[in-house]
């Protein structure tokens, strides 16, 4: 399976390069508006997977190239870029192609972090809005601490939680995301509860910033 990561030279883009360069055998395609940004973001993850005794199966093209080669194309870009990201690769997606969502509207004051999704209720709807009516949008990897991510030293023990309102995609969503050690994908149902699911993410954040002892709070739904 070919996994694109559009925007994957960020944090959140080169965790999950990492994770699933390391625990899959999957291609993945690192995606950028600068195709040089994304071939020296493939030499970097390279190196890191290699001193995991890991040979790395990463690529680097222009987002657009990385969405029209992909099965599963994750939007590994912050939230105020998504809209104008799925508008550039539209054309590069079809039916066959799985579009995930893992960005989260948030704005920040002196007490913490705040839900602040986009107008159509979440962020993961935003993207079902910009993308092609036949192209399956999902939202995953919401919750995920970047830091945990791109550090392969720390072992997951986390769950990630997956909407979507196509069954067989989100099935294979989750089985990807299952197949990154450590972590466990919950069904939780359609896009309609996708606003609930990214409100998790500045929760955790807020319980890292006030308990010293919490670096890169993850959730595990028991």
């Amino acid at each position: 399976m070919r996994i694109a990561l559009l925007g994957g030279t960020g944090d959140i883009g080169e965790g999950l390069a990492l994770r699933f360069g390391r625990d899959t055998d999957h291609e993945i395609l690192i995606g950028s508006r600068d195709p040089e940004k994304a071939r020296d973001a493939v030499e970097s993850y390279g190196k890191a997977l290699e001193r995991q005794r890991t040979e790395a199966n990463v690529k680097g093209f222009a987002n657009e190239m990385a969405a029209d080669r992909a099965d599963v194309a994750v939007l590994a870009v912050p939230p105020y870029h998504v809209g104008d990201t799925v508008e550039t690769v539209a054309d590069n997606l079809d039916a066959d192609t799985i579009l995930v969502s893992p960005a989260v509207g948030m704005q920040g004051d002196e007490d913490g972090l705040h839900y602040h999704p986009p107008g159509v209720g979440s962020v993961t709807e935003l993207v079902a809005q910009r993308a092609p009516d036949e192209v399956p949008v999902i939202g995953a990897f919401h919750n995920l601490a970047a830091g945990k991510l791109t550090d392969l030293e720390v072992e997951f023990d986390l769950d990630t939680l997956v909407v979507g309102d196509d069954e067989d995609a989100k099935k294979l969503v989750r089985d990807l995301a299952n197949e990154i050690e450590g972590l466990r994908a919950l069904d939780a149902g359609p896009l309609a509860n996708s606003a609930e699911v990214e409100s998790v993410t500045p929760l955790v954040i807020n319980i890292a910033k006030y308990n010293d002892e919490m670096e890169d709070v993850g959730v595990n739904w028991v």
